[in-house]
Parts: structure tokens; sequence; C-alpha cells
């Protein structure tokens, strides 16, 4: 059965104790959160034949094919390759799995994530489903980034927003999955995760922290001229481009604050504290604006998944970086 998350517990009472379910459900919220594990545990009840406390009975026979992952009416669908588009010729197999008779004889699920990744001609082909799913047939939906779904799609869909947990239960939850870690690297953690903590998790096995220190010391030197745009750039080849720009985004918008508010105090990063209070009193506001502009142009360029160069996307935001102090 898929885990139970305890800052879950008031959705799921919501979703277990409906008499009618949804044709579609759209579940979205920030990464790390446990949308994933949520659709598969109301897919779990909705296949189930003998459900008990709003719950799967774990015994029978459809939990039993669920769990051994040969449910014949259960159907998951997902990039064939990471941080690839869904295609519409997945899609279309998914709509022949509605348009059949269900093979035990109750419902059909469909689990579809990221919903964001489905490409134009996926989405589209997706909309018969959504609006008219042949027989009892339940799609669900998981989304990190709803915005970039077309509206038709949401507005065919129950959305159904999923909650981050406070502070204090993903810390507690942290400390359970790495107690080997102190609570300053939990926070750390789940600062880099903005407090999603299956992300923060998922940052730490991939070795996130060292990435940080590698980009954060990296910057320091590039804006003392010790190192070179390219050289950096290179330097940085295995940290992921999404992550990197997500950085540079939080450092630009403390950078923001700090001109602002003149205060460094409570602005978080305290790593990057001095080349903050640096950039925000030697660069005019437009300068930082327009450098905003620009990343956030990139940024959605990589999360739509447009071919870029990485190499030259870098090293052009590092000579952008580097430039900042000295813009007039």
């Amino acid at each position: 059965m898929a885990e139970a998350y305890p800052w879950q517990a008031a959705l799921w009472q919501q979703l277990s104790r409906r008499e009618r379910h949804a044709h579609a459900y759209l579940l979205h919220g920030p990464a790390g959160i446990g949308k994933r594990a949520l659709a598969e545990r109301l897919a779990g009840l909705l296949l189930c034949r003998a459900p008990a406390a709003n719950d799967a009975c774990g015994q029978c026979k459809a939990c039993l094919l669920l769990r051994a992952g040969s449910h014949p009416d259960l159907f998951e669908l997902q990039p064939e390759e990471a941080d690839k588009p869904i295609k519409v010729d997945q899609v279309r197999e998914l709509v022949d799995f509605v348009g059949q008779t269900a093979q035990l004889g109750g419902r059909k699920l469909v689990l579809l994530e990221p919903a964001e990744a489905m490409n134009l001609n996926a989405a589209n082909a997706l909309l018969k489903s959504l609006e008219e799913p042949s027989g009892d047939t339940v799609l669900l939906l998981v989304s990190h980034q709803p915005s970039r779904l077309l509206p038709t799609i949401r507005s065919r869909c129950q959305q159904q927003a999923c909650p981050l947990p406070g502070p204090a239960a993903a810390q507690t939850w942290l400390a359970g999955q790495l107690p080997e870690l102190d609570a300053a690297v939990h926070q750390r953690l789940l600062e880099l995760a903005a407090g999603s903590p299956l992300r923060a998790l998922q940052l730490f096995r991939d070795g996130v922290l060292e990435q940080r220190t590698l980009v954060e010391e990296g910057v320091k030197k590039l804006l003392k001229q010790q190192v070179t745009p390219s050289e950096l750039a290179e330097s940085w080849k295995n940290v992921p481009l999404p992550l990197l720009l997500d950085w540079f985004c939080e450092w630009l918008l403390l950078v923001l604050r700090f001109q602002m508010s003149g205060d460094e105090a409570g602005l978080g990063a305290p790593q990057m504290g001095k080349v903050i209070g640096y950039l925000a009193g030697r660069t005019p506001l437009p300068a930082v604006l327009e450098l905003q502009d620009w990343l956030l142009a990139q940024r959605q360029k990589v999360l739509g998944k447009a071919n870029l160069n990485r190499a030259l996307l870098l090293e052009a935001l590092l000579v952008r970086w580097a430039s900042l102090p000295r813009a007039s």
C-alpha cells in the first residue's frame, strides 16, 4: 500500500469518505509533498473490492494484483524518459484503455504524472477522455505546476490542492528518515527544498548539499575574478540545470529584498549573505530587474523542455552575473 503521510490525514479523510467520486481529479502542489503516494493510495481504495476503515483492505484480489504491479484495470502514464515530454502516442494508448471494459468488473483507474509533461498534442488527445470517460473510470492527474496545463484540462478535472506540511511537521518527518544528521542539516535541506520533505530527502540522496556548496564557492570566485564564466560552467556540469536556475533566481530575489529593506538579517541563504549585500550595494535596480526578467525567461524555457545549449546558457548567465556590480 502507498505510504500515508501525516500531513495528508485531513485531506485523506475528505477524499476517502466520499460516496461519489469525480471522474477526474487534478492533485496539485509543490514537488516533494507526497502527491504521487496520495494518488496511489486513492487508486488502491477505488480499486479495492472490500475497503475497510476508509482504506483499501490489502487482501482482496484487486489489492494483491495492485501490490504485484499487475492490476489489469490500472493504467499508469509518465514520460518514457526523465525530463522528457509525454507524447501523443502514449495518451492514445491511455484513450484505448479508457474505452475498454474493466477486466475485474469494477472501476478502471488512470494515474498520470506529471500532467504538465504532456506536450500540446498529447494534452489535446486527452480532452475527450476527460469530458466523457467510458464506464466507471477515474483519472488521477498529478501536477507539480498546474499553471502549465491547458485551461481546458484543468476545467475538466476536480482540482484538489495537496497540503505542504508545516515546518515542524516537515522537520520531524525528515529527522525520522535521516536520524544520522543533526537538526541544522535537516533545516538546510528543507530550505533548499522550499519546505517539501520528500524533496529534501531526495536532495540529500542526490548529493545536493555538496553541489550547493560547490556553486556558492564558485559564485564567490567569479565575483573576485578568480575564475572565468566558461571554467565555472564546466565545473558545474554535474549540477542539474533547473537547480542552478532556481538558486540564481533565489539569490537575485534576495538582492532585491536587500535593496528594498537594507537589512541583511532574516534574508536567508547565510552562506551567500556577503555576496548578496555586495551585489545589492553596487548594482542599480534596473540592472537587477533586467537580469531577473532574463533569468525567469530562461528558467521557463528549461521547465518547458526547450532544447537549449546548457554550456552557452550557463556562460551567458555567469557573464551577466559577473557584470552586475559594474552595471551602469
